[in-house]
């Protein structure tokens, strides 16, 4: 199977360097890391950044308070619609949509592939329509889910192994390749998407686990000061968020030959991978 990197239209957070640790003006720059999957038989999206809708509108669709913290770069060509079909694709070929959680900056796009299965941990399904707090109706949008009558869910305990987390296997009509890896924490439903390369090496997108590259160290871990305070606000389960962090850097430090970890915000852990900038569409320049 073959992976693309897309960039779904980065956010630019109020703190600068506080925020992505290099910055020098006072908004810094996060990515919104998604990957498109080629199949034998059809394209899987995993999670889907913002979307047309969201460009076109976004007042109308996400809340004032997150539009001011993060001031997303809304441009239509950056939406993964759009960035597909530069790929030369038709966007119709993209069957399942497989997401890490139901925030807004994951699933804006949703509405743009109408005829696609998404499929989640079913304890995410649950605790985003429940809609129970005032920080729960600001992140998770349900004007960004139109194709809800789409949704697959899935219980996060599967009593299936990959490594030495539990997964969830044979997501209905995906590959036996592309694997769901509750990572619970940041929400009660958030998971990691593994997915097996040729020759049997792994690619895990974490989603929110993680927020920047440093957390990964396995010798002195950590995080700038801004995205360590948002993680702290944004997280529903802080124990079970910080375990699994812990995990993760187990997993690179006893399979990191086997095993790429990635997260979706992090500029380093994206360029490495798609080999361009973030400002740069698929085919645009190279990292330097």
């Amino acid at each position: 199977m073959r992976i693309h990197h897309l960039n779904c239209i980065s956010s630019c957070p109020l703190g600068g360097a506080l925020m992505d640790g290099h910055s020098t003006s006072l908004r810094g720059r996060l990515t919104c890391h998604c990957m498109l999957v080629e199949t034998n038989d059809c394209l899987v999206l995993i999670d889907t950044g913002f979307g047309l809708r969201d460009a076109a509108d976004p007042h109308s669709r996400l809340s004032r308070f997150f539009l001011t913290l993060l001031a997303p770069e809304f441009r239509e060509e950056f939406t993964a619609v759009r960035q597909i079909a530069a790929l030369g694709f038709d966007p119709r070929d993209v069957r399942h949509i497989v997401l890490t959680h139901l925030d807004f900056d994951h699933a804006g796009g949703l509405d743009d592939f109408p005829h696609a299965r998404v499929h989640m941990l079913s304890k995410e399904r649950e605790v985003a329509e429940a809609q129970r707090s005032l920080l729960d109706r600001m992140r998770y949008r349900p004007q960004q889910w139109s194709t809800r009558h789409n949704w697959t869910v899935y219980p996060a305990m599967s009593g299936e192994k990959w490594y030495d987390f539990e997964c969830v296997r044979q997501l209905q009509g995906v590959p036996p390749e592309i694997l769901l890896v509750p990572l619970l924490g940041h929400t009660l439903g958030h998971a990691g998407v593994a997915v097996e390369r040729t020759g049997g090496s792994w690619i895990l997108q974490a989603g929110d686990a993680y927020f920047y590259h440093a957390e990964m160290d396995l010798a002195h871990p950590r995080c700038t000061p801004g995205l360590r305070f948002y993680q702290w606000m944004m997280e529903q389960d802080r124990r079970s968020r910080l375990a699994n962090q812990q995990r993760l850097r187990d997993l690179k430090r006893n399979h990191g030959k086997a095993v790429r970890i990635m997260s979706s915000h992090d500029v380093n852990e994206f360029e490495s991978a798609a080999h361009r900038v973030i400002t740069a569409l698929p085919g645009g320049p190279v990292r330097a």
